[in-house]
């Protein structure tokens, strides 16, 4: 089976779309959405709706929780909390109900699909750096064997065996057996590693690979609807740097 695993889109529909795209020339059998479906972009419902179509699942991520009324983000720092106050306002009333009404966590076999951290989905903790992962360990025994998260739009992976935690850096590598994963995905939406293309991941479970997948997509548009929304216009410019 080949898994193409998407996250954190952020109402970037001109990516989504893109992305899309590919995974069908990947041949994938399913799409799985880690979340963060919207917040800082400008297309909440077109990627809803789009999402809502083509994904087998769709996680909550922390932006779906903070539109949909279930968590507070009274915290987060002011153009974050106004786009999300934005989108709330932006989005139907049906978009609005099936973001309630979406999973923490999903699993097929030992494929396990989470937004932030398995270990307290609902707390959102990142995980992008080893003393990150190395977190986990107590809990080690509990995981799939491999767990593919989003939330901190890199493309970071970390294999747990033999008592210690290790990076795996590489665009595609292999499952080995007797370790467990951690996966994080990248974003589709709004890349931070410095790479302006979308990202997503291709898992094929009986080749045992992983896969991380780049596109180009057409950031022009994508920016300038945010410039024309009542949107920081950050959210705009740091799509063309990946930051």
């Amino acid at each position: 089976m080949r898994l193409a695993i998407i996250s954190d889109i952020h109402s970037n529909f001109e990516a989504l779309t893109e992305v899309l795209r590919t995974a069908e020339q990947y041949k994938v059998d399913r799409i799985v959405s880690l979340g963060d479906v919207v917040g800082y972009g400008a297309s909440a419902n077109e990627c809803c709706e789009l999402v809502r179509s083509a994904t087998e699942v769709t996680l909550l991520g922390n932006h779906d929780a903070a539109v949909a009324g279930r968590m507070d983000y009274s915290f987060y720092y002011d153009a974050a909390r106004h786009a999300l106050d934005w989108t709330a306002n932006v989005l139907t009333d049906e978009n609005i109900a099936w973001l309630r009404s979406l999973p923490y966590t999903y699993r097929i076999g030992e494929t396990g699909f989470c937004h932030g951290s398995p270990i307290d989905p609902k707390a959102y903790e990142y995980i992008f750096a080893l003393e990150q992962a190395r977190e986990l360990m107590p809990h080690v025994q509990d995981l799939p064997e491999v767990t593919f998260i989003g939330h901190s739009h890199l493309c970071k992976a970390f294999a747990i065996g033999n008592g210690e935690v290790n990076d795996v850096v590489a665009q595609k590598f292999g499952v080995r057996r007797g370790y467990k994963y951690i996966i994080s995905v990248g974003s589709v939406g709004q890349p931070r590693d410095y790479d302006n293309r979308a990202c997503f991941v291709v898992h094929d479970t009986d080749a045992r690979t992983v896969e991380y997948v780049r596109v180009e997509y057409d950031i022009e548009t994508s920016a300038q609807k945010i410039f024309d929304a009542d949107l920081a216009l950050n959210f705009g410019k740091r799509l063309f740097l990946g930051v």
